[in-house]
């Protein structure tokens, strides 16, 4: 049980009445010093079975009332659970006897007359039972100074489990970002699109899985911090100084660290995104001109190597140079789709395509095959030259036919390459360029079929001329190899490519238009939600500063603002997923508004750091208000004087604004030397860290030590002086004796042992234990 010292004033002042009346002979029934003694004696048997103290007389018959007193401040003295409540005399007997010998309290009373006694005499009773109280006034003494220790112990040890708390929660957080960073300055890119969209993906996760408990866990931190230190102000202790590394602005710098590397990693993410989407347009680009282009090779060697004019006749010879002609017109007309390919091949080399060996080889290869066919195609006219003059007839429609078949065919070759040909777009504007572009070339097929008609018209005419003169040409053209039936084919080929190029483009106009109404729908969300959360931001910053009501009031209308906040998050979530819409569709750009998704995520966390650190604000005053016995009036009236000198706002006061709100307040602080050096001496108090600026919190702190009184080193080292018997040193029995068992070990672990000339074996140091849990020294 606690007894303060106003109780304990009284029950001296009972003692002296008893005293006093015994002497004088006059009743005690008549004053109050008898009521106060019957309610003292009630508290400390109340634990004992069997005993029921109501009066001075009959409630002491059984003797268990007196050995009760005697067990419960000298339990070693009696053994109460061998005693009988139908054995008095023997009950009665032992407390007095046990009284006399080690209290140092006389018989007063004879067991046989009280229980022979139907109602023992209440002032001869009450006289004895004076002499106990007495007696045990010093272990009254004795469990004040335990009650004060206990409760001292008891805030150092809370204290030392936040500091605890606090490191392990930074060393995880630390870990964390330690783990972090690497993967988000890792810009090594992948080979493949499908790699770097699983890349995009893990980042989104990150953003919204990963990182948001993270920015909970840090500002809890910084919260649990101030809360810590608070406390240890509040109680007289040194402020808490983290491990090396794992200060606030050691978080903080590493919280910076990560945000340094998480910036721009989503943008290299979707440009690799971009190139990736690029090269796989330029290889594929690539193959499909490369398989043309071979295909279109294949046998012309073997072909050019030929020796059939050797052995052939006049017009057979003439025949096969106008063949070589026309597969030379046809051969430049190749040209620039070599030089196509090895342009494509060149630029996938400069983008750093994963597989550009592959690339290079197959241009090399056509390159050396181009080459080659160029020497063997020299090679060849140089040899029906010098057979020329052996051939004089040639049928000149054949050439012809080879002449204009020829770039038709290849105008053919070249329009399906284009018709199949893919396209990558990102807005509405270039897919209509395209589609432009399809209409023109769909107006030039008119004139292209004219040509067609004539080509077969030569063709047909040759055909007559043979039958006609009965030319041994079997049926084919001597100097070409392209047929009336490829022709036609190619032609027919090319009319179904029309209306497919004519599908893939409405599909992609059809793409496009959703890309838009993703773009219009993202930009008509986030230009809400931004100013929605610049204004919360600026509504915080003036709840800060304003004050209505009590703090408790505050921290309800705080509270509640916070909540309403919160209730938003399912528009940052709906504003994600668009975002995420919008990167899967491969939109980069959005000229629907100014804010990106990264702009809302990092004003998001702000505010819910914001609001989530002006309320812990509002609970430390609280707290301080609480434990310094501040009134409401006095904080009102101190956040008003604050406020009144804060006048731009920004929730701090420089040294003039908060000499002049000291003075509103009462201060006396004047301009001589005098006054001055007062100021000083508040200065260092408010601003140790000489920042030049003085927050609330201090100003709090500062008016509550100057306005209430708090536990020192010297009251706890006077508590222990007690427990102690006014000696120096204090015992470990006597700790486990007087405290309860967790916390007498607690100081039994930490405290020193006792070195003065009076020490007695195990004496411990009690002196520099008080002085290290206020800082005084070390623990």
């Amino acid at each position: 049980e606690i007894v303060d010292g106003n109780v304990k004033m009284t029950l001296g002042m009972i003692w002296t009445i008893i005293l006093r009346f015994a002497i004088q002979d006059i009743s005690v029934e008549e004053t109050s010093a008898k009521e106060g003694l019957l309610l003292w004696c009630q508290r400390k048997t109340a634990p004992y079975k069997n005993v029921n103290i109501q009066n001075f007389h009959i409630s002491w018959k059984d003797g268990l009332g007196f050995c009760a007193l005697i067990h419960r401040h000298r339990p070693e003295l009696i053994d109460y659970g061998k005693l009988r409540k139908d054995d008095p005399l023997t009950n009665l007997n032992t407390a007095f006897d046990v009284a006399e010998k080690y209290l140092d309290i006389p018989k007063m009373l004879d067991a046989e007359d009280i229980v022979g006694t139907a109602r023992p005499d209440e002032k001869a009773i009450m006289t004895y039972v004076s002499s106990f109280y007495h007696a045990f006034s010093g272990a009254q003494k004795a469990e004040t100074a335990a009650n004060r220790i206990c409760k001292v112990l008891a805030v150092n040890q809370e204290n030392e489990q936040l500091m605890e708390d606090y490191e392990k929660l930074a060393s995880d957080l630390l870990e964390w970002i330690r783990r972090t960073i690497p993967w988000l300055e890792n810009r090594a890119p992948e080979n493949t699109m499908q790699a770097m969209q699983q890349k995009l993906e893990d980042f989104r996760d990150y953003r919204r899985l990963h990182k948001p408990p993270k920015v909970q866990e840090k500002c809890q931190l910084e919260i649990n911090f101030n809360t810590l230190q608070t406390k240890l102000r509040l109680s007289n202790r040194p402020a808490f100084m983290p491990s090396e590394g794992k200060m606030v602005s050691d978080i903080n710098n590493a919280w910076g660290g990560l945000e340094q590397a998480e910036k721009g990693y989503e943008e290299w993410l979707l440009n690799e995104i971009r190139r990736l989407e690029r090269l796989d347009h330029l290889a594929e680009k690539f193959r499909q001109k490369a398989s043309i282009h071979e295909s279109w090779t294949d046998g012309k060697e073997a072909m050019l190597q030929q020796k059939d004019y050797e052995t052939a006749t006049l017009s057979e010879i003439k025949a096969l140079l106008k063949k070589h002609e026309a597969f030379e017109s046809d051969l430049a007309a190749h040209q620039d789709r070599v030089e196509q390919i090895a342009a494509i091949a060149q630029e996938l080399n400069e983008l750093d395509y994963y597989d550009s060996p592959s690339v290079n080889a197959r241009c090399q290869k056509i390159c050396d095959q181009w080459d080659n066919l160029g020497a063997l195609t020299q090679k060849r006219r140089e040899a029906l030259e010098r057979t020329e003059k052996l051939l004089e007839t040639i049928d000149q429609l054949y050439l012809e036919y080879a002449k204009r078949a020829a770039p038709f065919n290849n105008w053919m070759e070249g329009a399906m390459e284009d018709l199949q040909d893919t396209f990558i777009v990102h807005t509405i504007e270039e897919i209509q360029g395209l589609t432009t572009a399809h209409e023109q070339f769909k107006a030039t097929l008119p004139d292209a079929d004219k040509e067609r008609q004539a080509i077969l018209g030569i063709h047909n005419e040759v055909s007559k001329i043979v039958q006609t003169y009965h030319v041994n040409m079997a049926g084919t053209n001597p100097y070409t190899t392209i047929t009336p039936h490829e022709i036609n084919g190619k032609w027919e080929h090319v009319r179904q490519l029309v209306p497919r190029r004519d599908q893939a483009l409405m599909e992609e106009h059809a793409r496009q238009q959703q890309n838009e109404r993703l773009r219009k729908q993202f930009g008509a969300q986030a230009n809400v939600i931004g100013p929605w959360i610049q204004t919360k931001m600026e509504e915080i910053g003036r709840i800060s500063i304003e004050m209505h009501g009590t703090l408790e009031d505050q921290l309800n209308h705080l509270r509640q603002y916070e909540k309403s906040i919160v209730n938003y998050k399912p528009k940052i979530d709906q504003l994600e997923g668009d975002h995420q819409q919008i990167q899967e569709a491969l939109i980069f750009d959005n000229k629907h508004t100014n804010y990106t998704m990264e702009h809302i995520r990092v004003g998001w966390e702000q505010l819910l750091t914001t609001i989530a650190r002006t309320i812990n604000e509002v609970e430390n005053q609280i707290l301080t208000r609480d434990a310094k016995g501040i009134s409401q009036e006095q904080m009102n009236e101190f956040r008003a004087s604050f406020n009144h000198f804060d006048r731009d706002h920004s929730g701090t006061l420089g040294p003039e604004e908060f000499k002049a709100c000291l003075i509103s307040l009462g201060y006396d602080i004047g301009n001589d030397a005098q006054g001055e050096a007062e100021f000083a001496r508040i200065m260092s108090i408010v601003d140790p860290n000489r920042l030049g600026v003085v927050t609330f919190q201090a100003f709090i702190d500062f008016m509550s030590r100057e306005t209430a009184d708090t536990d020192t080193a010297d009251q706890v080292m006077a508590s222990f002086k007690i427990l102690a018997g006014d000696k120096n040193y204090i015992t470990v029995d006597e700790l486990r004796r007087e405290l309860p068992p967790d916390q007498a070990e607690y100081c039994i672990a930490r405290m020193a042992p006792y070195n003065g000339r009076d020490a007695v074996p195990g004496a411990l140091d009690y002196m520099s234990f008080s002085t290290a849990l206020y800082g005084e020294s070390d623990l």
